[in-house]
């Protein structure tokens, strides 16, 4: 009888034993909770894929802030290359805006220095004109007068060039005095 009830304790404290360092031991995070459109927070799953290893990265879509934001480079990466393509119908998205904004620059042929980058502010009408000349907020440092003059010249010509832009009645409403800031980067390699 005693062997029995000591034969079923050793029994019970293996199993209890097994089970604790099964729960200590998780390599996979996320494992213990499935996901749950109840849930009060974001589902992370621990795979995206069967034939991708390691975690799930979201590929999200970074809204755009209140502030519009654009850089535009002379020689764009091999990445960004759509984003530097003129689009084929009216502008309706801040997306179509930006892209046709890329597309509008051409930097100076003269008097054109390498690296140098230059930041402007202005807004748009709900017509798609300007509403007073760009604003220069920041220019590189140590570039002579002339050069930076060249460069602001070089982006209000390309700006007159695409204007009036071609809104759709949404996106002129609102966009219409609203700030965009634009950095020009001019990236080329010059001299070769």
């Amino acid at each position: 009888m005693w062997r029995v009830i000591l034969v079923l304790l050793l029994l019970a404290a293996s199993t209890l034993g097994a089970d604790a360092r099964r729960r200590q031991i998780n390599p996979i995070p996320f494992s213990h909770e499935p996901c749950s459109v109840l849930d009060g927070r974001p589902c992370t799953p621990y795979y995206c894929s069967v034939l991708e290893h390691g975690p799930c990265i979201p590929e999200i879509d970074y809204p755009y802030g209140q502030d519009l934001r654009l850089t535009v480079e002379s020689v764009p990466p091999e990445a960004d290359r759509a984003k530097y393509q003129k689009p084929d119908h009216d502008l309706d998205t801040i997306g179509d805006l930006f892209a046709e904004l890329r597309t509008c620059w051409s930097p100076p042929s003269d008097n054109a220095r390498a690296g140098m980058q230059m930041s402007v502010r202005f807004s748009f009408n709900k017509a798609g004109g300007l509403i007073g000349p760009p604003r220069p907020t920041f220019a590189t440092a140590g570039v002579p007068v002339d050069t930076r003059t060249t460069y602001l010249d070089a982006i209000n010509a390309s700006l007159k060039a695409c204007l009036p832009l071609k809104f759709t009645s949404g996106l002129g409403g609102a966009l219409a005095g609203r700030p965009i800031a634009i950095r020009y980067v001019d990236n080329r390699e010059l001299g070769k």
